[in-house]
Protein backbone atom coordinates (compact mmCIF):
# COMPACT_ATOMS: atom_id res chain seq x y z
CA UNK A 1 0.00 0.00 0.00
CA UNK A 2 2.25 2.67 -1.27
CA UNK A 3 1.97 6.42 -0.92
CA UNK A 4 -0.46 6.48 1.98
CA UNK A 5 -0.47 10.28 1.95
CA UNK A 6 -2.73 9.78 -1.06
CA UNK A 7 -4.76 6.83 0.19
CA UNK A 8 -5.10 7.81 3.87
CA UNK A 9 -5.66 11.51 4.57
CA UNK A 10 -6.60 12.95 7.93
CA UNK A 11 -7.35 16.68 7.77
CA UNK A 12 -6.36 18.87 10.70
CA UNK A 13 -9.37 20.18 12.65
CA UNK A 14 -7.67 23.56 13.01
CA UNK A 15 -6.37 24.37 9.51
CA UNK A 16 -7.38 21.52 7.20
CA UNK A 17 -3.83 20.46 6.31
CA UNK A 18 -2.87 16.80 6.37
CA UNK A 19 -2.00 15.32 9.77
CA UNK A 20 0.84 12.85 10.18
CA UNK A 21 1.57 10.26 12.85
CA UNK A 22 4.27 11.57 15.23
CA UNK A 23 6.35 8.59 16.49
CA UNK A 24 7.81 10.51 19.45
CA UNK A 25 4.50 11.77 20.82
CA UNK A 26 2.24 8.96 19.63
CA UNK A 27 -0.18 11.58 18.31
CA UNK A 28 -1.45 12.86 15.00
CA UNK A 29 0.40 16.12 14.38
CA UNK A 30 -0.04 18.99 11.92
CA UNK A 31 3.23 20.36 10.54
CA UNK A 32 1.43 23.45 9.24
CA UNK A 33 -0.15 24.85 12.42
CA UNK A 34 1.25 22.61 15.19
CA UNK A 35 -2.13 21.22 16.21
CA UNK A 36 -2.14 17.69 17.65
CA UNK A 37 -4.92 15.16 17.94
CA UNK A 38 -5.06 12.12 20.20
CA UNK A 39 -5.47 8.69 18.61
CA UNK A 40 -8.09 6.82 20.57
CA UNK A 41 -6.76 3.52 21.86
CA UNK A 42 -3.12 4.07 20.86
CA UNK A 43 -0.73 2.54 23.40
CA UNK A 44 -3.49 0.84 25.37
CA UNK A 45 -3.16 -2.93 25.92
CA UNK A 46 -5.01 -4.54 22.98
CA UNK A 47 -7.98 -6.78 23.66
CA UNK A 48 -7.28 -10.49 23.37
CA UNK A 49 -9.27 -10.60 20.11
CA UNK A 50 -8.08 -7.26 18.73
CA UNK A 51 -5.27 -8.79 16.63
CA UNK A 52 -6.99 -11.90 15.38
CA UNK A 53 -5.15 -14.76 13.65
CA UNK A 54 -6.69 -16.07 10.43
CA UNK A 55 -7.10 -19.70 9.36
CA UNK A 56 -4.40 -20.66 6.86
CA UNK A 57 -6.34 -23.41 5.08
CA UNK A 58 -9.42 -21.21 4.72
CA UNK A 59 -7.29 -18.51 3.09
CA UNK A 60 -5.70 -20.96 0.64
CA UNK A 61 -9.18 -22.16 -0.37
CA UNK A 62 -10.43 -18.55 -0.75
CA UNK A 63 -12.87 -19.02 2.15
CA UNK A 64 -11.87 -16.01 4.26
CA UNK A 65 -14.71 -13.73 5.35
CA UNK A 66 -15.09 -10.71 3.08
CA UNK A 67 -14.31 -8.43 6.03
CA UNK A 68 -10.75 -9.81 6.11
CA UNK A 69 -10.00 -8.86 2.49
CA UNK A 70 -10.09 -5.68 0.46
CA UNK A 71 -10.08 -4.73 -3.21
CA UNK A 72 -7.15 -2.54 -4.23
CA UNK A 73 -5.58 -1.21 -7.42
CA UNK A 74 -1.90 -2.03 -7.69
CA UNK A 75 0.93 -1.83 -10.17
CA UNK A 76 4.43 -3.27 -9.95
CA UNK A 77 7.35 -0.87 -10.16
CA UNK A 78 9.32 -1.68 -13.31
CA UNK A 79 12.62 -0.82 -11.58
CA UNK A 80 12.53 -2.47 -8.14
CA UNK A 81 9.39 -4.63 -8.24
CA UNK A 82 7.59 -2.89 -5.35
CA UNK A 83 3.83 -3.38 -5.30
CA UNK A 84 2.54 0.21 -5.48
CA UNK A 85 -1.07 0.75 -4.37
CA UNK A 86 -3.22 3.57 -5.76
CA UNK A 87 -6.23 5.39 -4.43
CA UNK A 88 -9.36 5.72 -6.54
CA UNK A 89 -8.41 9.29 -7.45
CA UNK A 90 -4.72 8.67 -8.13
CA UNK A 91 -3.40 7.08 -11.34
CA UNK A 92 0.30 7.96 -11.33
CA UNK A 93 2.91 8.50 -8.63
CA UNK A 94 6.52 7.82 -7.73
CA UNK A 95 7.62 4.49 -6.27
CA UNK A 96 8.58 5.21 -2.62
CA UNK A 97 11.49 2.75 -2.83
CA UNK A 98 13.32 4.02 -5.92
CA UNK A 99 11.44 7.15 -7.13
CA UNK A 100 10.58 5.53 -10.49
CA UNK A 101 7.34 6.92 -12.03
CA UNK A 102 4.59 4.30 -11.83
CA UNK A 103 1.27 4.40 -13.67
CA UNK A 104 -1.62 2.19 -12.60
CA UNK A 105 -3.77 0.11 -14.88
CA UNK A 106 -7.54 -0.03 -14.59
CA UNK A 107 -7.70 -3.47 -12.97
CA UNK A 108 -8.21 -4.26 -9.30
CA UNK A 109 -7.31 -7.26 -7.14
CA UNK A 110 -8.41 -8.57 -3.77
CA UNK A 111 -5.79 -8.82 -1.04
CA UNK A 112 -5.79 -9.85 2.60
CA UNK A 113 -6.06 -6.85 4.91
CA UNK A 114 -3.30 -6.07 7.41
CA UNK A 115 -4.33 -7.10 10.92
CA UNK A 116 -1.69 -5.16 12.83
CA UNK A 117 1.01 -2.53 12.50
CA UNK A 118 4.12 -1.81 14.53
CA UNK A 119 4.05 2.01 14.77
CA UNK A 120 7.22 3.98 14.09
CA UNK A 121 9.09 4.61 17.33
CA UNK A 122 12.03 6.42 15.70
CA UNK A 123 11.70 9.88 14.18
CA UNK A 124 13.36 10.71 10.87
CA UNK A 125 16.11 12.80 12.48
CA UNK A 126 17.01 9.99 14.86
CA UNK A 127 17.03 7.48 11.98
CA UNK A 128 19.35 9.79 10.05
CA UNK A 129 21.71 10.02 13.02
CA UNK A 130 21.76 6.21 13.31
CA UNK A 131 22.61 5.86 9.63
CA UNK A 132 25.40 8.46 9.82
CA UNK A 133 26.90 6.71 12.84
CA UNK A 134 26.79 3.39 10.96
CA UNK A 135 28.50 4.93 7.91
CA UNK A 136 31.18 6.42 10.14
CA UNK A 137 32.09 2.97 11.46
CA UNK A 138 32.57 1.39 8.03
CA UNK A 139 36.14 0.51 7.17
CA UNK A 140 37.36 1.69 3.75
CA UNK A 141 34.19 3.67 2.98
CA UNK A 142 34.70 6.81 0.84
CA UNK A 143 34.61 9.96 2.93
CA UNK A 144 32.63 11.65 0.16
CA UNK A 145 29.64 9.40 0.72
CA UNK A 146 29.68 10.08 4.46
CA UNK A 147 29.73 13.82 3.85
CA UNK A 148 26.99 13.49 1.24
CA UNK A 149 24.80 11.53 3.67
CA UNK A 150 25.39 14.04 6.47
CA UNK A 151 23.84 16.82 4.40
CA UNK A 152 20.51 15.63 5.72
CA UNK A 153 18.64 14.48 2.66
CA UNK A 154 15.13 13.25 3.38
CA UNK A 155 14.55 9.65 4.41
CA UNK A 156 11.36 7.80 3.48
CA UNK A 157 9.33 6.17 6.21
CA UNK A 158 7.78 2.99 4.79
CA UNK A 159 5.59 0.30 6.31
CA UNK A 160 6.80 -2.99 4.83
CA UNK A 161 4.48 -6.04 4.62
CA UNK A 162 5.23 -9.25 6.52
CA UNK A 163 3.42 -12.50 7.18
CA UNK A 164 3.44 -14.17 10.59
CA UNK A 165 2.60 -17.86 11.02
CA UNK A 166 1.56 -19.87 14.05
CA UNK A 167 1.64 -23.68 14.04
CA UNK A 168 1.53 -26.65 16.40
CA UNK A 169 4.13 -29.27 15.44
CA UNK A 170 4.84 -32.81 16.58
CA UNK A 171 7.91 -34.64 15.22
CA UNK A 172 9.09 -38.25 15.34
CA UNK A 173 12.75 -38.86 14.64
CA UNK A 174 15.42 -41.52 14.40
CA UNK A 175 19.14 -41.01 14.61
CA UNK A 176 22.31 -41.75 16.53
CA UNK A 177 23.86 -40.53 19.77
CA UNK A 178 27.64 -40.25 19.84
CA UNK A 179 29.75 -40.63 22.99
CA UNK A 180 33.34 -39.40 22.83
CA UNK A 181 36.07 -41.57 24.35
CA UNK A 182 39.86 -41.76 24.02
CA UNK A 183 42.36 -44.51 23.28
CA UNK A 184 46.13 -44.50 23.70
CA UNK A 185 48.00 -45.17 20.48
CA UNK A 186 51.72 -45.70 19.99
CA UNK A 187 53.20 -43.71 17.09
CA UNK A 188 56.72 -43.17 15.79
CA UNK A 189 57.76 -39.62 14.86
CA UNK A 190 61.27 -38.90 13.53
CA UNK A 191 62.53 -42.18 14.94
CA UNK A 192 61.04 -41.55 18.39
CA UNK A 193 58.18 -43.57 19.85
CA UNK A 194 55.34 -41.59 21.44
CA UNK A 195 52.02 -42.46 23.06
CA UNK A 196 49.17 -40.20 21.97
CA UNK A 197 45.55 -39.95 23.09
CA UNK A 198 43.26 -40.42 20.09
CA UNK A 199 39.65 -39.26 20.16
CA UNK A 200 37.03 -41.77 19.04
CA UNK A 201 33.21 -41.77 19.00
CA UNK A 202 30.92 -44.63 20.00
CA UNK A 203 27.52 -44.40 18.21
CA UNK A 204 24.22 -45.92 19.30
CA UNK A 205 20.82 -45.83 17.58
CA UNK A 206 18.10 -43.66 19.13
CA UNK A 207 14.57 -42.52 18.34
CA UNK A 208 12.08 -40.23 19.99
CA UNK A 209 9.54 -37.42 19.72
CA UNK A 210 9.65 -33.64 20.15
CA UNK A 211 6.85 -31.07 20.07
CA UNK A 212 6.86 -27.31 19.69
CA UNK A 213 4.26 -24.58 19.20
CA UNK A 214 5.52 -21.83 16.90
CA UNK A 215 4.23 -18.30 17.51
CA UNK A 216 4.65 -15.46 15.00
CA UNK A 217 7.24 -16.92 12.65
CA UNK A 218 8.09 -13.80 10.65
CA UNK A 219 8.44 -13.82 6.84
CA UNK A 220 9.07 -10.79 4.61
CA UNK A 221 6.25 -10.35 2.05
CA UNK A 222 8.09 -7.79 -0.12
CA UNK A 223 10.74 -8.08 -2.82
CA UNK A 224 11.45 -4.38 -3.31
CA UNK A 225 14.35 -4.29 -0.81
CA UNK A 226 17.30 -6.73 -0.61
CA UNK A 227 16.16 -9.52 1.72
CA UNK A 228 19.60 -9.88 3.32
CA UNK A 229 19.30 -6.31 4.60
CA UNK A 230 15.70 -6.48 5.82
CA UNK A 231 16.38 -9.84 7.54
CA UNK A 232 19.40 -8.27 9.26
CA UNK A 233 17.16 -5.57 10.77
CA UNK A 234 15.81 -8.18 13.21
CA UNK A 235 14.95 -8.65 15.97
CA UNK A 236 11.55 -6.96 16.05
CA UNK A 237 9.60 -6.74 19.30
CA UNK A 238 6.17 -7.84 18.09
CA UNK A 239 4.71 -7.44 21.58
CA UNK A 240 4.25 -3.76 20.61
CA UNK A 241 2.04 -4.55 17.63
CA UNK A 242 -1.11 -2.43 17.52
CA UNK A 243 -4.39 -3.40 15.83
CA UNK A 244 -4.20 -1.95 12.32
CA UNK A 245 -5.52 1.58 11.96
CA UNK A 246 -4.96 3.79 8.89
CA UNK A 247 -3.97 6.66 11.20
CA UNK A 248 -0.60 4.98 11.78
CA UNK A 249 0.09 5.36 8.06
CA UNK A 250 -0.61 9.09 8.02
CA UNK A 251 2.51 10.82 6.68
CA UNK A 252 4.20 7.53 5.74
CA UNK A 253 4.26 5.21 2.76
CA UNK A 254 3.42 1.52 2.76
CA UNK A 255 3.65 -1.34 0.30
CA UNK A 256 1.32 -4.13 -0.71
CA UNK A 257 2.58 -7.70 -0.37
CA UNK A 258 3.98 -9.54 -3.41
CA UNK A 259 5.03 -12.77 -1.66
CA UNK A 260 1.88 -14.86 -1.67
CA UNK A 261 0.60 -16.51 1.51
CA UNK A 262 1.55 -20.04 0.40
CA UNK A 263 5.08 -19.01 -0.61
CA UNK A 264 5.55 -17.26 2.72
CA UNK A 265 4.43 -20.42 4.51
CA UNK A 266 7.04 -22.49 2.66
CA UNK A 267 9.73 -20.15 3.96
CA UNK A 268 8.22 -20.27 7.45
CA UNK A 269 8.33 -24.10 7.36
CA UNK A 270 12.05 -23.97 6.56
CA UNK A 271 12.59 -21.76 9.60
CA UNK A 272 10.46 -24.11 11.73
CA UNK A 273 12.32 -27.19 10.49
CA UNK A 274 15.65 -25.65 11.50
CA UNK A 275 14.35 -25.11 15.05
CA UNK A 276 12.88 -28.65 15.15
CA UNK A 277 16.25 -30.14 14.17
CA UNK A 278 17.87 -28.15 16.98
CA UNK A 279 15.26 -29.53 19.41
CA UNK A 280 15.92 -33.07 18.18
CA UNK A 281 19.68 -32.75 18.71
CA UNK A 282 19.03 -31.51 22.24
CA UNK A 283 16.69 -34.45 22.83
CA UNK A 284 19.23 -36.98 21.50
CA UNK A 285 21.86 -35.65 23.90
CA UNK A 286 25.34 -37.12 24.16
CA UNK A 287 28.49 -35.54 22.77
CA UNK A 288 27.56 -35.82 19.07
CA UNK A 289 24.26 -36.23 17.26
CA UNK A 290 23.19 -37.59 13.90
CA UNK A 291 19.64 -37.24 12.55
CA UNK A 292 18.61 -39.96 10.11
CA UNK A 293 14.91 -39.18 9.58
CA UNK A 294 12.28 -36.68 10.77
CA UNK A 295 8.52 -36.96 10.31
CA UNK A 296 6.70 -33.76 11.35
CA UNK A 297 2.94 -33.30 11.56
CA UNK A 298 1.71 -29.70 11.49
CA UNK A 299 -1.72 -28.60 12.73
CA UNK A 300 -3.68 -25.48 13.67
CA UNK A 301 -1.83 -23.24 11.21
CA UNK A 302 -2.88 -19.59 11.44
CA UNK A 303 -1.43 -16.39 10.04
CA UNK A 304 -1.76 -12.63 9.86
CA UNK A 305 -0.63 -9.84 7.57
CA UNK A 306 1.27 -7.11 9.47
CA UNK A 307 3.18 -3.92 8.64
CA UNK A 308 6.62 -3.13 10.12
CA UNK A 309 8.31 0.30 10.04
CA UNK A 310 11.49 0.98 8.05
CA UNK A 311 13.26 4.24 7.30
CA UNK A 312 14.98 4.17 3.91
CA UNK A 313 17.48 6.43 2.17
CA UNK A 314 19.07 6.14 -1.26
CA UNK A 315 22.21 8.09 -2.20
CA UNK A 316 23.86 8.33 -5.59
CA UNK A 317 27.64 8.43 -5.30
CA UNK A 318 29.84 8.55 -8.41
CA UNK A 319 27.03 7.36 -10.64
CA UNK A 320 25.90 4.43 -8.47
CA UNK A 321 22.96 4.32 -6.08
CA UNK A 322 23.38 2.95 -2.54
CA UNK A 323 20.39 2.12 -0.37
CA UNK A 324 20.24 2.12 3.43
CA UNK A 325 17.47 0.84 5.70
CA UNK A 326 16.90 1.61 9.38
CA UNK A 327 14.67 -0.38 11.72
CA UNK A 328 11.96 2.13 12.65
CA UNK A 329 11.57 0.53 16.08
CA UNK A 330 15.16 -0.11 17.25
CA UNK A 331 17.38 2.01 14.97
CA UNK A 332 19.39 -0.96 13.67
CA UNK A 333 21.00 -0.09 10.30
CA UNK A 334 21.83 -2.16 7.22
CA UNK A 335 22.67 -1.18 3.69
CA UNK A 336 24.73 -1.28 0.54
CA UNK A 337 28.17 0.23 0.81
CA UNK A 338 30.88 1.44 -1.56
CA UNK A 339 34.58 0.73 -1.09
CA UNK A 340 37.30 3.35 -1.33
CA UNK A 341 39.94 1.92 -3.67
CA UNK A 342 42.61 4.40 -2.61
CA UNK A 343 42.01 3.68 1.11
CA UNK A 344 42.35 -0.05 0.51
CA UNK A 345 45.47 0.46 -1.63
CA UNK A 346 47.02 2.79 0.95
CA UNK A 347 46.32 0.27 3.76
CA UNK A 348 47.88 -2.58 1.74
CA UNK A 349 51.00 -0.50 1.06
CA UNK A 350 51.32 0.45 4.75
CA UNK A 351 50.84 -3.21 5.71
CA UNK A 352 53.57 -4.32 3.32
CA UNK A 353 55.95 -1.64 4.64
CA UNK A 354 55.29 -2.69 8.25
CA UNK A 355 55.72 -6.39 7.40
CA UNK A 356 58.95 -5.60 5.55
CA UNK A 357 60.28 -3.62 8.51
CA UNK A 358 59.48 -6.40 10.95
CA UNK A 359 61.13 -8.94 8.68
CA UNK A 360 64.24 -6.77 8.39
CA UNK A 361 64.54 -6.42 12.19
CA UNK A 362 64.16 -10.17 12.68
CA UNK A 363 66.86 -10.82 10.08
CA UNK A 364 69.21 -8.33 11.75
CA UNK A 365 68.71 -9.94 15.16
CA UNK A 366 69.45 -13.36 13.76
Amino acid sequence: MSDTKETHRFPCNACGSDLRFDPAAGLLSCDHCGNTEVMEGHGAPPRSDAIRELDFRAALNARLPEADTEEIRTSSCTNCGAQVVFSDQNHAQECPFCATPVVTDTGASRQIKPKAALPFALEERAAHDQMNAWLGKLWFAPGGLQEYARKGRKMNGIYVPYWTYDADTKSRYSGQRGTVYYENRTVTVNGKTEIRRVQKIRWCNVSGRVARFFDDVLVLASRSLPKKYTDALAPWDLSHLEPYRPEYLAGFNSEGYVVELSDGYNEARTLMDNVIRRDIKFDIGGDRQRISAVDTSVSDVTFKHILLPIWMAAYKYRGKTYRFVVNGQTGRVQGERPWSVWKITFSVIIGLIVAGGVGYLIAQNQ
